[in-house]
């Protein structure tokens, strides 16, 4: 429940924004976002095919409606990391995608078992100090 309530806030933070940041948020760089999760005893608990069943018949139909603008690539670290097991690395030019990919997770048995835990959402852009760097230039 704790993770769900953060990652609604997250959403609704970043999703309250006025006209002028949503037009620039469209024409930046491309957004990087990490999603840190740990898997649950509920997914461990499912057989190699139950878990590749599930991921081809729920979640790669979402990955695929945001594709256009919107990549997602999939990563294990229970190997070198305790307390995060899997992470998500999502590179998207469009916000609004990036909102309905987690909507649409959100939907499914990857939060409502839940099958994994949301550890932390980090967004981030890349070399954004270079764009402020310019703008200031720019001013003096």
């Amino acid at each position: 429940m704790k993770t769900l309530l953060f990652t609604l806030l997250t959403v609704l933070v970043i999703g309250t924004t006025n006209a002028q940041t949503k037009k620039t948020m469209s024409s930046t760089k491309p957004y990087t976002i990490l999603v840190l999760m740990n898997a649950t005893s509920k997914w461990l608990s499912l057989s190699r095919e139950e878990r590749s069943n599930f991921f081809e018949s729920s979640i790669t139909p979402i990955f695929q409606k945001v594709g256009k603008t919107t990549k997602v690539n999939l990563y294990d670290s229970e190997y070198f990391h305790s307390k995060t097991s899997d992470f998500i690395i999502i590179n998207t030019t469009n916000f609004e995608d990036y909102k309905l990919l987690l909507e649409l997770l959100r939907d499914t048995k990857i939060y409502g078992e839940p099958y994994f835990d949301i550890v932390d959402i980090i967004v981030g852009q890349e070399n954004l100090f270079e764009d402020f760097n310019e703008k200031f230039k720019k001013e003096k």
